[in-house]
């Protein structure tokens, strides 16, 4: 079968369009940017790629149109697949119906930490030799490429809550048919598509409802804002992760007196089962894998077994990915680009550096924040830093404060005027952090160019 992917080169559809290429389907694509990583390892898998939505890619036409949700109505590919009738459907129902249906899936939801607790949780059952298919929005560190369609009957989905289709507004995550869920969390997101929490909370009782009684349900234990989700009725057996919960975790101190997430203990009903030693920081860390070694275990890993291959777990690219680590200086990039996010990933490098100097470079680049929703708690978020530089992008509509940060803040819409004050504070054992969820100009790499050149005079 021949299928024509609009909106290839996005993470998840460039996901899709791996996995029907490994199931023997021809499979085309377009996209509006056309470029690497993403073109290269399509093309790299015999996928012919078109730039833009010039409606001569659909010569020959193909049997199956899959389209991205980025993709609305008057867009001129999609005016001419409507109006000659050719077949079409969404990536997630696509997913859904010609691989799902026969698989165990285990899905990781929540506002932050989807694909980190993804890439965990496939990692668990790739080093039990498993080999599960998966599906992450991230290049998996343990991995190489981001999807696959695996040779057992486990697969990994990183279920977002995102919109599905022009044609479809009920989130991606409902279409997943989930037998072990993970609900991570659960803020007011994505304000572009949803109108409050409410409506978001609507869209994961949707999910929990597709749930099997027989399947499992993973929660933090007292979060208020998915308690009142689980309320609204579920049908499956619910197991709590945090303090209190059934999964707990016990931080150890770090050289500084400090808990920073990189060495903790794991209980299961009050009993130690043992000890995860690993590189990743953070709270939020701790809780993303504890997560996945209750997902693992429901999936028929012994606890100690999904410990041992934790502490072997490789972050996803661009989640405190570091790129730089030369001079005494050592720089990160990271994804984070939401105020929890963004505080939760500080406080674990703060916990992990003690009082060496943290510079946090942040570009507000999400629909929701140029929205300018978190604009009241942003400043909030990046106190545990000791420098601050926000780039005020010319698509944001409202002015970032700096003046309530307890950090040294600089606002400025000049990205060269970042990199330059940068380089020029910067000094041995300052630790660098690039917190975007786009490209950011490549500002990481004319970092490295700048710190190379004036620290190897």
């Amino acid at each position: 079968m021949h299928l024509h992917i609009l909106g290839i080169c996005g993470t998840f559809m460039g996901g899709i369009a791996a996995i029907a290429k490994e199931l023997g389907h021809k499979v085309t694509g377009s996209d509006l940017n056309v470029y690497p990583p993403m073109s290269t390892q399509l093309q790299s898998l015999g996928i012919e790629l078109t730039q833009g939505w010039d409606t001569r890619q659909f010569s020959p036409e193909p049997d199956v149109v899959i389209i991205g949700n980025a993709l609305s109505r008057g867009n001129p590919a999609v005016e001419y697949l409507l109006n000659r009738n050719i077949p079409y459907t969404s990536g997630p129902e696509w997913l859904r119906q010609n691989l799902l249906t026969e698989r165990w899936v285990i899905a990781a939801s929540g506002t932050h930490g989807k694909t980190t607790t993804a890439s965990m949780v496939a990692w668990l059952l790739e080093d039990a030799g498993f080999e599960p298919g998966y599906l992450i929005g991230g290049i998996p560190g343990n991995f190489e490429v981001s999807a696959r369609v695996g040779k057992s009957p486990f697969f990994v989905v990183e279920a977002d809550e995102y919109d599905t289709a022009f044609f479809d507004k009920r989130s991606k995550f409902v279409h997943y048919l989930p037998n072990t869920l993970i609900l991570n969390n659960l803020e007011f997101d994505h304000a572009d598509i949803f109108e409050n929490l409410a409506a978001i909370q609507t869209q994961f009782h949707h999910l929990i409802r597709t749930v099997p009684s027989k399947g499992l349900v993973l929660a933090p234990h007292r979060e208020e804002n998915i308690d009142a989700t689980l309320a609204r009725g579920c049908w499956s057996e619910v197991q709590y992760v945090g303090d209190g919960g059934k999964w707990q975790a016990k931080q150890l101190d770090n050289e500084f007196g400090n808990q920073d997430g990189r060495t903790f203990d794991v209980y299961l009903n009050g009993e130690l089962q043992g000890k995860v030693n690993w590189s990743l920081t953070g709270s939020h860390n701790v809780h993303n894998g504890l997560m996945a070694i209750a997902a693992a275990h429901h999936a028929g890993l012994t606890v100690s077994q999904a410990i041992e291959s934790l502490s072997k777990f490789n972050s996803p690219k661009r989640r405190m990915e570091l790129i730089y680590d030369k001079h005494g200086i050592q720089l990160f990039d990271d994804f984070a680009h939401h105020p929890t996010a963004i505080a939760t990933t500080l406080q674990g490098l703060r916990n992990k550096v003690g009082d060496s100097r943290i510079i946090a470079i942040l570009e507000p680049r999400s629909n929701t924040m140029k929205m300018g929703v978190h604009k009241d708690t942003l400043a909030e978020s990046w106190a545990r830093a000791d420098w601050v530089f926000v780039y005020q992008a010319a698509e944001l509509d409202w002015q970032i404060e700096a003046e309530t940060s307890r950090a040294q803040t600089r606002v400025t819409d000049d990205l060269s005027q970042i990199v330059d004050t940068v380089i020029d504070i910067c000094r041995a054992n300052d630790h660098i952090v690039v917190m975007s969820n786009g490209g950011f100009a490549d500002i990481h790499q004319t970092l490295i160019e700048r710190l190379d050149a004036k620290f190897s005079q």
